[in-house]
């Protein structure tokens, strides 16, 4: 006797089926997704390190002039960043389209992001927006490394943002400063705002979404004007329980039990996620580098967001962790 499924059978079946569906691909699906962007991040940090390494200097370009008032120079002439992407960057590097401060959105850029603790954040367009402090005064150090003698004041500039589009799909907006300071080996504590040349957000997809910090926008920054530091943090999405005080090498292995993609900042690292301080939410606070100061191992550098000074701290002391994954 030969016997088939009910039509009841079957459509319990499909059922079934459809919320085991539901389920799990969802969670497929974000597996892909997550891959897919890892390997972007990749490609795109080695292409953008190679190309602004084979840059003579990352400083001096364009023009910047305007009033002073509190040490604070509004622009009334600004090509810096145009002129560091036009003459600069985009020799070294295959851009397709260059958007100035006007038009950011032709070249990609999403007026607005959802930032790395899932709050929605209006996109920078100047220096000033990507981290407040960019507004206080700041001058820079002498060769020593003083903050306490500034025979080199300078007045710090709030330069327009500008986009490019690559030839690998990537939307990118620029934030520069053409008057950016060397490593000089400090050895005392030093204000980090100089020390960037330029700083980049990138969008791996342009405007199709999600638009959000950790998953297709990430950072990157190229600091010293010679021999030029390019760093790419990806600081952990979610929120940690240790990110309370701890000494610097406990902070350090906090950090490597997560898994062996995870670690602290080293001292570029720090200064690039407190450049983008609105993106990464880093609240006000002292943090944690891995960089053990040069010539006394008892000391490492941490940073001071409500400034932006980067310390030497005795290592047994207490301050916060954020950990990063490199890509």
């Amino acid at each position: 006797m030969k016997r088939a499924f009910t039509m009841a059978e079957i459509l319990l079946s499909l059922t079934i089926i459809g919320v085991v569906a539901a389920i799990t691909l969802p969670s497929l699906t974000g597996n892909i997704n997550e891959r897919t962007w890892n390997t972007q991040r990749k490609a795109l940090y080695a292409r953008m390190s190679q190309a602004i390494s084979l840059m003579p200097a990352l400083n001096g370009y364009g023009t910047y002039s305007g009033t002073n008032t509190d040490d604070i120079v509004t622009a009334t002439v600004d090509t810096a960043a145009e002129t560091f992407i036009t003459d600069g960057l985009s020799k070294v590097l295959k851009i397709n389209n260059i958007c100035d401060n006007e038009h950011l959105e032709d070249c990609g850029i999403v007026t607005s992001y959802t930032n790395i603790v899932g709050s929605k954040n209006t996109m920078p367009t100047k220096l000033s927006e990507l981290n407040p402090t960019f507004t206080s005064t700041i001058r820079i150090p002498n060769a020593g490394g003083s903050t306490n003698n500034f025979t080199n004041p300078q007045n710090y500039i709030d330069t327009k943002a500008v986009a490019f589009e690559t030839t690998n799909g990537e939307s990118i907006i620029a934030f520069y400063n053409p008057s950016c300071q060397p490593d000089m080996n400090e050895t005392k504590d030093f204000y980090m705002h100089p020390k960037m040349c330029a700083n980049f957000i990138y969008d791996l997809n342009g405007n199709k979404g999600p638009n959000t910090v950790g998953k297709d926008i990430g950072i990157l920054t190229a600091l010293y004007p010679t021999d030029p530091v390019i760093v790419a943090p990806m600081p952990l999405i979610q929120t940690v329980a240790y990110e309370n005080d701890r000494t610097q090498a406990e902070a350090g292995r906090q950090c490597a039990k997560l898994d062996s993609g995870t670690r602290l900042p080293n001292k570029e690292e720090l200064m690039s996620m407190f450049y983008n301080t609105n993106l990464l939410e880093m609240t006000a606070g002292s943090y944690w580098s891995s960089t053990i100061v040069a010539g006394d191992a008892t000391k490492a550098w941490l940073i001071q967001t409500t400034n932006g000074m980067i310390q030497r701290a005795t290592r047994s002391q207490n301050a916060g962790i954020k950990c990063i994954k490199r890509y």
